[in-house]
Protein backbone atom coordinates (compact mmCIF):
# COMPACT_ATOMS: atom_id res chain seq x y z
CA UNK A 1 0.00 0.00 0.00
CA UNK A 2 1.35 3.45 -0.47
CA UNK A 3 0.91 5.24 2.73
CA UNK A 4 2.00 8.90 3.72
CA UNK A 5 3.01 9.80 7.29
CA UNK A 6 3.13 13.75 7.99
CA UNK A 7 5.16 14.30 11.06
CA UNK A 8 8.34 12.75 12.16
CA UNK A 9 7.77 12.67 15.93
CA UNK A 10 8.10 9.31 18.01
CA UNK A 11 4.38 8.27 16.68
CA UNK A 12 4.87 8.87 12.84
CA UNK A 13 8.46 7.24 13.14
CA UNK A 14 7.30 3.94 14.89
CA UNK A 15 4.59 4.19 12.61
CA UNK A 16 6.86 4.14 9.76
CA UNK A 17 9.12 1.40 11.50
CA UNK A 18 6.57 -1.12 11.85
CA UNK A 19 4.99 -0.38 8.27
CA UNK A 20 8.28 -1.14 6.01
CA UNK A 21 8.25 -3.95 7.82
CA UNK A 22 5.88 -5.14 6.48
CA UNK A 23 6.96 -3.67 3.02
CA UNK A 24 4.27 -1.29 2.73
CA UNK A 25 5.53 1.85 0.54
CA UNK A 26 5.83 4.56 3.02
CA UNK A 27 6.97 8.37 2.41
CA UNK A 28 7.06 10.57 5.24
CA UNK A 29 6.37 14.26 5.49
CA UNK A 30 7.86 16.74 7.69
CA UNK A 31 9.59 20.48 8.14
CA UNK A 32 12.71 19.65 10.34
CA UNK A 33 15.58 18.01 7.85
CA UNK A 34 17.35 16.40 10.79
CA UNK A 35 14.24 14.32 11.46
CA UNK A 36 14.13 13.03 8.32
CA UNK A 37 17.64 12.42 7.56
CA UNK A 38 17.95 9.65 10.35
CA UNK A 39 14.29 8.32 9.09
CA UNK A 40 16.00 7.70 5.88
CA UNK A 41 19.25 6.59 7.17
CA UNK A 42 17.46 4.01 9.39
CA UNK A 43 14.26 2.92 7.25
CA UNK A 44 13.95 1.84 3.50
CA UNK A 45 11.66 5.00 2.95
CA UNK A 46 10.86 8.09 0.86
CA UNK A 47 10.90 11.68 2.76
CA UNK A 48 9.74 14.97 1.54
CA UNK A 49 10.44 18.26 3.42
CA UNK A 50 7.79 20.66 3.89
CA UNK A 51 4.56 21.54 5.33
CA UNK A 52 1.83 19.23 5.70
CA UNK A 53 -1.18 21.61 4.67
CA UNK A 54 0.65 22.39 1.93
CA UNK A 55 -0.90 21.39 -1.20
CA UNK A 56 2.01 21.00 -3.04
CA UNK A 57 3.65 19.17 -0.52
CA UNK A 58 1.55 16.61 -0.23
CA UNK A 59 1.03 16.20 -4.13
CA UNK A 60 5.25 15.90 -3.77
CA UNK A 61 4.62 13.39 -1.41
CA UNK A 62 1.70 11.21 -3.89
CA UNK A 63 -1.13 12.21 -1.63
CA UNK A 64 -3.02 12.38 -5.68
CA UNK A 65 -3.06 8.25 -5.81
CA UNK A 66 -2.19 7.44 -2.33
CA UNK A 67 -3.91 4.48 -0.02
CA UNK A 68 -3.47 6.00 3.41
CA UNK A 69 -2.56 9.52 4.97
CA UNK A 70 -1.51 9.33 8.53
CA UNK A 71 -1.40 13.26 9.69
CA UNK A 72 0.84 12.77 13.02
CA UNK A 73 1.76 16.11 14.05
CA UNK A 74 2.10 17.91 17.39
CA UNK A 75 -0.89 20.33 16.20
CA UNK A 76 -4.18 18.91 16.16
CA UNK A 77 -5.59 21.48 13.63
CA UNK A 78 -2.32 21.36 10.92
CA UNK A 79 -3.98 16.99 11.44
CA UNK A 80 -7.22 18.30 10.77
CA UNK A 81 -6.25 20.32 7.66
CA UNK A 82 -4.04 17.97 5.94
CA UNK A 83 -6.50 15.12 6.16
CA UNK A 84 -8.84 17.64 4.11
CA UNK A 85 -6.25 18.77 1.73
CA UNK A 86 -5.08 14.88 1.09
CA UNK A 87 -8.69 13.68 0.45
CA UNK A 88 -9.65 16.33 -1.89
CA UNK A 89 -6.59 15.45 -3.89
CA UNK A 90 -7.34 12.21 -3.94
CA UNK A 91 -6.08 10.09 -1.19
CA UNK A 92 -8.46 7.14 -0.30
CA UNK A 93 -8.41 6.92 3.64
CA UNK A 94 -7.21 9.93 5.98
CA UNK A 95 -6.24 9.35 9.81
CA UNK A 96 -6.15 11.98 12.05
CA UNK A 97 -3.99 12.28 15.25
CA UNK A 98 -6.00 14.81 17.79
CA UNK A 99 -5.64 15.49 21.21
CA UNK A 100 -6.92 18.47 22.65
CA UNK A 101 -10.34 16.86 24.74
CA UNK A 102 -12.27 20.16 24.27
CA UNK A 103 -12.38 18.49 20.55
CA UNK A 104 -13.97 15.26 21.36
CA UNK A 105 -17.46 16.82 21.83
CA UNK A 106 -17.62 17.79 17.81
CA UNK A 107 -15.54 14.90 17.05
CA UNK A 108 -17.67 13.31 14.57
CA UNK A 109 -18.99 16.71 13.01
CA UNK A 110 -15.12 17.68 12.74
CA UNK A 111 -14.82 14.47 10.64
CA UNK A 112 -17.48 14.82 8.22
CA UNK A 113 -16.82 18.53 7.41
CA UNK A 114 -13.26 17.74 7.12
CA UNK A 115 -13.32 14.30 5.68
CA UNK A 116 -11.51 12.52 8.31
CA UNK A 117 -12.13 8.84 8.24
CA UNK A 118 -10.33 7.86 11.43
CA UNK A 119 -9.06 9.53 14.99
CA UNK A 120 -6.29 8.90 16.87
CA UNK A 121 -5.60 9.97 20.60
CA UNK A 122 -2.70 7.76 22.02
CA UNK A 123 -3.26 9.99 25.44
CA UNK A 124 -6.87 8.70 25.50
CA UNK A 125 -5.91 4.87 24.50
CA UNK A 126 -3.17 4.80 27.03
CA UNK A 127 -5.32 6.04 29.87
CA UNK A 128 -7.83 3.28 28.97
CA UNK A 129 -4.71 0.73 28.94
CA UNK A 130 -3.56 1.83 32.17
CA UNK A 131 -6.93 2.09 33.94
CA UNK A 132 -7.64 -1.61 32.79
CA UNK A 133 -4.53 -2.54 35.06
CA UNK A 134 -5.23 -0.81 37.80
CA UNK A 135 -9.08 -2.84 38.02
CA UNK A 136 -7.00 -5.87 37.62
CA UNK A 137 -4.00 -5.50 39.46
CA UNK A 138 -2.63 -8.72 39.17
CA UNK A 139 -1.34 -8.80 35.49
CA UNK A 140 1.15 -6.85 34.19
CA UNK A 141 -0.94 -6.19 30.64
CA UNK A 142 -4.20 -6.67 29.56
CA UNK A 143 -5.80 -6.89 26.01
CA UNK A 144 -9.49 -7.03 25.58
CA UNK A 145 -11.19 -8.96 22.56
CA UNK A 146 -14.86 -9.32 21.86
CA UNK A 147 -15.57 -6.01 23.77
CA UNK A 148 -14.82 -7.07 26.97
CA UNK A 149 -15.85 -10.85 27.10
CA UNK A 150 -12.57 -12.31 26.57
CA UNK A 151 -9.15 -10.65 28.30
CA UNK A 152 -5.30 -11.53 27.33
CA UNK A 153 -3.10 -11.34 30.77
CA UNK A 154 0.26 -11.37 30.86
CA UNK A 155 1.92 -11.65 34.31
CA UNK A 156 5.35 -12.32 36.09
CA UNK A 157 5.96 -15.70 37.27
CA UNK A 158 7.98 -15.82 40.89
CA UNK A 159 9.30 -18.22 42.76
CA UNK A 160 7.37 -20.60 45.06
CA UNK A 161 4.84 -20.11 42.94
CA UNK A 162 2.62 -23.80 42.66
CA UNK A 163 3.15 -23.84 38.87
CA UNK A 164 6.84 -23.81 38.45
CA UNK A 165 8.91 -26.53 37.63
CA UNK A 166 6.28 -28.95 37.11
CA UNK A 167 4.32 -29.35 33.54
CA UNK A 168 1.36 -27.84 32.35
CA UNK A 169 -0.43 -30.99 32.11
CA UNK A 170 0.15 -31.85 35.88
CA UNK A 171 -1.76 -29.00 36.95
CA UNK A 172 -4.77 -29.53 39.11
CA UNK A 173 -8.02 -30.18 37.84
CA UNK A 174 -9.52 -27.31 39.73
CA UNK A 175 -7.47 -24.79 37.43
CA UNK A 176 -8.36 -27.60 34.30
CA UNK A 177 -11.68 -27.25 34.53
CA UNK A 178 -11.67 -23.38 34.32
CA UNK A 179 -12.30 -21.98 30.62
CA UNK A 180 -8.88 -20.30 29.86
CA UNK A 181 -5.66 -20.99 28.10
CA UNK A 182 -1.93 -20.42 28.31
CA UNK A 183 -1.41 -18.91 25.21
CA UNK A 184 2.02 -17.67 25.12
CA UNK A 185 5.42 -17.75 27.03
CA UNK A 186 8.09 -14.90 26.69
CA UNK A 187 11.26 -16.13 28.37
CA UNK A 188 14.91 -14.50 27.74
CA UNK A 189 13.56 -12.68 24.96
CA UNK A 190 11.95 -16.05 23.20
CA UNK A 191 8.42 -16.20 22.97
CA UNK A 192 6.98 -19.77 22.27
CA UNK A 193 3.45 -21.07 22.54
CA UNK A 194 2.90 -23.64 25.44
CA UNK A 195 1.64 -26.88 25.33
CA UNK A 196 1.34 -29.49 28.01
CA UNK A 197 4.41 -30.24 28.37
CA UNK A 198 6.08 -26.91 28.66
CA UNK A 199 7.25 -26.57 31.85
CA UNK A 200 7.31 -22.82 33.32
CA UNK A 201 10.31 -21.49 35.32
CA UNK A 202 10.55 -18.41 37.90
CA UNK A 203 10.97 -15.42 35.51
CA UNK A 204 9.03 -16.49 32.49
CA UNK A 205 6.22 -14.33 31.32
CA UNK A 206 3.27 -16.39 30.98
CA UNK A 207 -0.06 -15.02 29.13
CA UNK A 208 -3.27 -16.43 30.15
CA UNK A 209 -6.52 -15.93 27.81
CA UNK A 210 -10.59 -16.85 28.91
CA UNK A 211 -13.41 -15.23 30.34
CA UNK A 212 -12.68 -11.75 32.81
CA UNK A 213 -13.99 -14.39 35.55
CA UNK A 214 -12.35 -16.98 34.98
CA UNK A 215 -9.01 -15.07 34.97
CA UNK A 216 -10.31 -13.13 38.40
CA UNK A 217 -10.67 -16.94 39.77
CA UNK A 218 -7.29 -18.49 38.33
CA UNK A 219 -5.44 -15.57 40.34
CA UNK A 220 -7.16 -16.04 43.84
CA UNK A 221 -6.02 -19.72 43.16
CA UNK A 222 -2.13 -18.76 42.71
CA UNK A 223 -2.45 -16.60 45.64
CA UNK A 224 -1.69 -13.16 43.20
CA UNK A 225 -5.05 -11.90 44.29
CA UNK A 226 -5.09 -8.13 44.84
CA UNK A 227 -7.62 -6.44 46.94
CA UNK A 228 -9.09 -3.44 44.91
CA UNK A 229 -7.30 0.13 44.52
CA UNK A 230 -8.58 2.82 46.10
CA UNK A 231 -5.24 5.38 46.36
CA UNK A 232 -3.44 6.30 43.08
CA UNK A 233 -0.39 8.53 43.08
CA UNK A 234 0.30 9.51 39.39
CA UNK A 235 2.96 11.84 38.82
CA UNK A 236 2.94 14.28 35.82
CA UNK A 237 0.19 16.05 35.00
CA UNK A 238 -0.42 15.98 31.17
CA UNK A 239 -3.00 14.95 28.76
CA UNK A 240 -2.71 11.49 29.67
CA UNK A 241 -3.24 12.26 33.39
CA UNK A 242 -6.01 14.37 32.71
CA UNK A 243 -7.71 11.60 30.37
CA UNK A 244 -6.85 8.96 33.36
CA UNK A 245 -8.26 11.13 36.57
CA UNK A 246 -11.27 11.66 34.47
CA UNK A 247 -11.74 7.25 34.00
CA UNK A 248 -10.47 6.73 37.60
CA UNK A 249 -12.95 9.06 39.33
CA UNK A 250 -15.89 7.09 37.73
CA UNK A 251 -14.28 4.07 39.05
CA UNK A 252 -14.22 5.57 42.71
CA UNK A 253 -10.96 5.71 43.29
CA UNK A 254 -8.62 8.83 44.98
CA UNK A 255 -5.78 10.55 43.27
CA UNK A 256 -3.27 12.65 44.44
CA UNK A 257 -1.15 14.19 41.09
CA UNK A 258 1.94 15.66 41.30
CA UNK A 259 2.97 18.01 38.49
CA UNK A 260 5.72 20.64 38.48
CA UNK A 261 3.75 23.37 35.95
CA UNK A 262 1.80 25.57 37.96
CA UNK A 263 -0.82 26.31 34.86
CA UNK A 264 -1.87 22.82 34.62
CA UNK A 265 -2.03 22.15 38.44
CA UNK A 266 -4.38 25.12 38.50
CA UNK A 267 -6.19 23.39 35.49
CA UNK A 268 -6.30 19.98 37.11
CA UNK A 269 -7.75 21.24 40.17
CA UNK A 270 -10.88 22.72 38.43
CA UNK A 271 -11.47 19.55 36.25
CA UNK A 272 -11.27 17.20 39.29
CA UNK A 273 -12.17 19.23 42.92
CA UNK A 274 -11.86 15.88 44.31
CA UNK A 275 -8.62 15.14 43.61
CA UNK A 276 -5.61 16.28 45.71
CA UNK A 277 -3.53 17.94 43.26
CA UNK A 278 0.40 19.03 44.38
CA UNK A 279 2.74 21.14 42.88
CA UNK A 280 5.78 20.04 42.90
CA UNK A 281 8.97 17.77 41.74
CA UNK A 282 7.15 14.01 41.50
CA UNK A 283 10.91 12.97 41.31
CA UNK A 284 12.09 14.79 44.77
CA UNK A 285 12.25 11.68 47.23
CA UNK A 286 11.43 14.12 50.08
CA UNK A 287 8.36 14.79 48.66
CA UNK A 288 6.88 11.61 47.93
CA UNK A 289 7.84 10.81 51.25
CA UNK A 290 6.20 13.45 52.43
CA UNK A 291 2.63 12.57 50.41
CA UNK A 292 2.89 9.47 52.25
CA UNK A 293 3.87 7.40 48.98
CA UNK A 294 4.04 3.74 51.01
CA UNK A 295 0.30 4.24 52.12
CA UNK A 296 -0.79 4.04 48.27
CA UNK A 297 -2.43 1.23 46.66
CA UNK A 298 -0.27 2.11 43.21
CA UNK A 299 1.41 4.41 41.70
CA UNK A 300 1.31 6.00 37.95
CA UNK A 301 4.92 7.64 36.63
CA UNK A 302 3.81 9.76 33.71
CA UNK A 303 6.18 12.63 33.23
CA UNK A 304 7.42 13.84 29.78
CA UNK A 305 10.85 11.87 30.38
CA UNK A 306 11.45 8.10 30.18
CA UNK A 307 14.33 8.39 32.79
CA UNK A 308 12.59 10.21 35.05
CA UNK A 309 9.71 7.92 34.79
CA UNK A 310 11.61 4.52 35.54
CA UNK A 311 13.59 5.77 37.99
CA UNK A 312 11.09 7.01 40.40
CA UNK A 313 9.28 3.81 39.42
CA UNK A 314 12.00 1.77 40.88
CA UNK A 315 11.39 4.13 44.04
CA UNK A 316 7.90 3.21 44.15
CA UNK A 317 9.01 -0.39 43.52
CA UNK A 318 11.89 -0.56 46.15
CA UNK A 319 9.06 0.85 48.75
CA UNK A 320 6.89 -2.16 48.75
CA UNK A 321 3.73 -0.30 46.08
CA UNK A 322 1.60 -3.43 45.39
CA UNK A 323 1.10 -1.52 41.64
CA UNK A 324 3.67 0.29 39.47
CA UNK A 325 2.83 1.12 35.92
CA UNK A 326 5.39 3.04 33.61
CA UNK A 327 4.72 5.56 31.12
CA UNK A 328 7.77 4.47 28.16
CA UNK A 329 8.08 5.24 24.97
CA UNK A 330 11.81 3.95 23.97
CA UNK A 331 11.46 0.31 23.31
CA UNK A 332 14.92 -0.15 24.31
CA UNK A 333 14.57 1.55 27.94
CA UNK A 334 11.02 -0.79 27.95
CA UNK A 335 13.30 -3.55 27.91
CA UNK A 336 15.69 -2.35 30.55
CA UNK A 337 12.46 -1.86 32.88
CA UNK A 338 11.10 -5.11 32.42
CA UNK A 339 14.13 -7.02 33.43
CA UNK A 340 14.55 -4.80 36.56
CA UNK A 341 11.14 -5.58 37.85
CA UNK A 342 8.43 -2.75 36.16
CA UNK A 343 6.86 -5.05 34.11
CA UNK A 344 3.54 -2.81 34.01
CA UNK A 345 5.27 -0.87 31.44
CA UNK A 346 2.78 1.59 28.63
CA UNK A 347 4.25 3.21 25.35
CA UNK A 348 1.55 5.64 23.93
CA UNK A 349 3.38 5.54 20.87
CA UNK A 350 3.39 1.77 20.15
CA UNK A 351 -0.69 1.33 21.25
CA UNK A 352 -1.38 3.88 18.12
CA UNK A 353 0.94 2.14 16.11
CA UNK A 354 -0.86 -1.27 16.63
CA UNK A 355 -4.06 0.70 16.16
CA UNK A 356 -3.15 1.99 12.50
CA UNK A 357 -1.76 -1.48 11.94
CA UNK A 358 -4.84 -3.02 12.17
CA UNK A 359 -6.53 -0.66 10.31
CA UNK A 360 -3.67 -1.26 7.25
CA UNK A 361 -4.18 -4.84 7.28
CA UNK A 362 -7.91 -4.56 7.17
CA UNK A 363 -7.50 -2.55 4.32
CA UNK A 364 -5.31 -4.73 2.15
CA UNK A 365 -7.63 -7.59 3.25
CA UNK A 366 -10.89 -6.26 2.33
CA UNK A 367 -12.60 -9.03 0.81
CA UNK A 368 -11.63 -12.01 3.38
CA UNK A 369 -12.48 -12.36 7.33
CA UNK A 370 -12.54 -9.24 8.92
CA UNK A 371 -9.80 -8.23 11.67
CA UNK A 372 -11.47 -6.57 14.98
CA UNK A 373 -8.58 -6.57 16.71
CA UNK A 374 -4.65 -6.28 17.05
CA UNK A 375 -2.80 -6.26 19.78
CA UNK A 376 1.27 -7.22 20.13
CA UNK A 377 2.21 -9.26 23.22
CA UNK A 378 5.88 -10.05 24.58
CA UNK A 379 7.38 -6.35 23.65
CA UNK A 380 6.21 -7.10 20.01
CA UNK A 381 7.58 -10.41 19.35
CA UNK A 382 4.27 -12.18 18.93
CA UNK A 383 0.35 -10.82 18.15
CA UNK A 384 -2.97 -11.39 19.49
CA UNK A 385 -5.79 -10.77 16.62
CA UNK A 386 -9.39 -11.37 16.74
CA UNK A 387 -10.98 -12.28 13.37
CA UNK A 388 -14.83 -12.77 12.18
CA UNK A 389 -14.66 -15.80 10.04
CA UNK A 390 -17.06 -15.97 7.05
CA UNK A 391 -17.97 -17.27 4.02
CA UNK A 392 -14.50 -17.49 2.41
CA UNK A 393 -12.90 -18.75 5.06
CA UNK A 394 -11.69 -21.90 4.38
CA UNK A 395 -11.90 -25.32 6.34
CA UNK A 396 -15.33 -24.34 8.14
CA UNK A 397 -17.03 -27.35 9.77
CA UNK A 398 -13.44 -29.36 10.07
CA UNK A 399 -12.04 -30.58 13.28
CA UNK A 400 -8.82 -27.93 14.78
CA UNK A 401 -7.00 -31.69 14.66
CA UNK A 402 -7.82 -32.26 10.92
CA UNK A 403 -6.30 -28.99 10.15
CA UNK A 404 -2.47 -28.05 9.39
CA UNK A 405 -1.69 -24.79 11.05
CA UNK A 406 1.45 -22.92 10.25
CA UNK A 407 3.78 -22.92 12.92
CA UNK A 408 4.03 -20.67 16.17
CA UNK A 409 0.10 -20.39 15.08
CA UNK A 410 -2.58 -21.10 18.23
CA UNK A 411 -6.34 -21.24 17.90
CA UNK A 412 -6.64 -19.79 21.19
CA UNK A 413 -10.75 -18.67 21.70
CA UNK A 414 -13.79 -19.30 19.14
CA UNK A 415 -16.75 -16.69 20.43
CA UNK A 416 -20.25 -17.74 18.73
CA UNK A 417 -23.50 -16.50 19.68
CA UNK A 418 -22.07 -15.35 22.93
CA UNK A 419 -20.41 -19.07 24.64
CA UNK A 420 -16.66 -18.27 24.72
CA UNK A 421 -15.21 -22.02 23.75
CA UNK A 422 -11.81 -22.61 24.57
CA UNK A 423 -10.75 -25.14 21.60
CA UNK A 424 -9.97 -28.81 21.53
CA UNK A 425 -9.42 -31.10 18.67
CA UNK A 426 -12.28 -31.95 18.24
CA UNK A 427 -13.92 -28.28 17.52
CA UNK A 428 -14.35 -26.73 14.45
CA UNK A 429 -14.92 -22.80 13.38
CA UNK A 430 -18.18 -21.62 12.09
CA UNK A 431 -19.04 -18.84 9.70
CA UNK A 432 -20.01 -15.49 12.27
CA UNK A 433 -17.19 -17.02 14.91
CA UNK A 434 -15.07 -14.64 16.54
CA UNK A 435 -11.73 -16.06 16.62
CA UNK A 436 -9.23 -15.31 18.80
CA UNK A 437 -5.51 -16.25 17.10
CA UNK A 438 -1.89 -15.97 18.28
CA UNK A 439 0.48 -15.60 16.38
CA UNK A 440 4.98 -15.48 16.67
CA UNK A 441 4.68 -14.19 13.05
CA UNK A 442 3.74 -10.83 12.12
CA UNK A 443 1.83 -9.95 9.10
CA UNK A 444 -1.59 -12.06 9.55
CA UNK A 445 -3.34 -10.20 7.36
CA UNK A 446 -7.17 -12.94 7.30
CA UNK A 447 -7.65 -16.29 8.92
CA UNK A 448 -6.93 -18.13 5.48
CA UNK A 449 -3.29 -17.14 6.43
CA UNK A 450 -2.83 -19.10 9.63
CA UNK A 451 -3.11 -22.51 7.22
CA UNK A 452 -0.30 -24.43 5.86
CA UNK A 453 -0.45 -24.32 2.14
CA UNK A 454 -1.09 -27.67 0.61
CA UNK A 455 1.48 -28.49 -1.35
CA UNK A 456 0.19 -30.20 -4.90
CA UNK A 457 0.83 -34.08 -5.23
CA UNK A 458 2.94 -34.56 -8.95
CA UNK A 459 0.55 -35.55 -11.93
CA UNK A 460 -2.50 -34.32 -10.35
CA UNK A 461 -4.30 -30.87 -10.61
CA UNK A 462 -4.86 -28.60 -7.96
CA UNK A 463 -3.58 -31.02 -5.31
CA UNK A 464 -6.43 -33.65 -5.91
CA UNK A 465 -6.36 -37.35 -6.93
Amino acid sequence: MKIIIVGNGKVGFSLAEQLVKEKHDITVVDVREDSLRRACDLLDIMVVRGNGVSADTLREAGADHSDLLVAATNSDEVNMVCCLIAKNLGTSYTIARIRNPEYTATLSELRRNLKIDMVINPESATAVEISRLLRFPAAANIETFCRGKVELIGFRLQQGDFMVGKPLHTLSNQIKKLPLLFCALERSGEVSIPNGSTVPQAGDKLYLIGRPDSLDQFFRILGRYTPKINQVLIIGGGKISGYLAHMLSKMGMRLKIVEQNASRCRSLSERFPKSTVICGDGTDQELLEAENLSACDAFVALTDRDEDNLIISLYATQKGLPKVITKCNRQNYAGIARSVGLDSVVSPKFITASNILRLVRGMQNSQGSVMNSLHRIADGAAEAMEFTANSSTHHLGISLKDLRLKPGILIAVIVRNQEIIIPEGSSSLQSNDNVIIISRNSGILDLNDIYQEEKAVPGTVGGAQ
